[in-house]
């Protein structure tokens, strides 16, 4: 198995695409698709792991320069893949139990072109090039780049009150960060994760951030009746604060429970300035993988 992802530094979609596959071939149940393409045709990826009735998602590396939340996600896939192969426990939990419980899909980089992006900065021969700088205040320094390709920050590009959230962010093109876009799901990756999420229907939904060590899990009273108690479960599990929070629109989190009226979570993992730094991975990882794998019990 890649070492990269157990301690990163600057994970990229490469490094993601060399663990996808190195999982996928160690542990032969856990399955691999492809769920869309970015802006510059990258595949975008998820792994599928268990095969219980319910059905629970996890995203991450949906903000560019958060792409610490990738790395976190692949880790946990195969920790828990790696438990189920050695009929092992998992956070006081027994893992084959779970598999036989829950199905996972897991999207580790939703926006892989804008990764990219903060991990390697821009060259010219980047097809972008020119409007990337413009749009990056003339900088070829990516680091705090939160965007897609197209300078689209994909967690405002969901039909959540869309024009409210355009309104509060006032941006009216391209940029680093919080552009929404043109129209709702107008950008291919936030597009893929919609449909994917349309075409299975998730019971629980959990997108990943950095930082601050929250957990954002209401929205617009929309969210169902025990969303609060389960939060406070994932607090628990963590130590991180559950966060009612007000004036945000348009995230994945609040499309989710508009729609479906289930929990959905947004966490804020580590603390600190993004890009956090790669030797906060493993501190971050031990307070997380319990989270994760109560998020995956949520049911019961």
């Amino acid at each position: 198995m890649s070492e990269i992802h157990r301690n990163p530094s600057n994970y990229g979609y490469d490094e993601l695409v060399e663990d996808c596959l190195q999982v996928i071939r160690k542990y032969p149940f856990v399955e691999g698709y492809v769920i869309g393409h970015t802006v510059l045709g990258r595949p975008i990826l998820a792994l599928k792991c268990g095969n219980g009735e319910r059905r629970v998602h996890m995203n991450g590396g949906c903000h560019a320069n958060e792409w610490m939340t990738s790395a976190l996600l692949m880790r946990y896939v195969e920790d828990w893949a790696s438990a189920c192969e050695g009929d092992d426990w998992l956070n006081g939990e027994g893992a084959c139990r779970l598999y036989k419980e829950v199905t996972l899909w897991a999207v580790p980089m939703l926006n892989p072109d804008g990764v990219e992006l903060a991990v390697r900065g821009v060259r010219p021969d980047h097809p972008f090039y020119r409007q990337l700088v413009e749009w990056n205040n003339g900088s070829e320094q990516f680091d705090q780049w939160k965007a897609n390709a197209r300078g689209v920050d994909l967690n405002d590009q969901f039909p959540a009150h869309w024009d409210e959230e355009c309104r509060r962010r006032g941006r009216s093109g391209p940029g680093p960060r919080d552009y929404p876009g043109p129209y709702p799901l107008s950008e291919p990756e936030a597009l893929a994760l919609a449909n994917m999420t349309n075409a299975l229907e998730f019971d629980t939904v959990i997108a990943l951030h950095t930082q601050g060590e929250e957990i954002y899990w209401n929205y617009r009273n929309y969210e169902p009746e025990q969303a609060e108690k389960l939060a406070k479960r994932l607090g628990r599990a963590s130590g991180y604060k559950p966060v009612k929070l007000s004036g945000s629109d348009a995230g994945y989190k609040d499309w989710f429970i508009q729609r479906y009226r289930r929990p959905g979570f947004t966490v804020e993992a580590g603390l600190g300035a993004n890009p956090l730094p790669a030797s906060q991975f493993d501190s971050i990882y031990r307070t997380l993988q319990p989270l994760l794998t109560e998020a995956l019990r949520l049911h019961r």
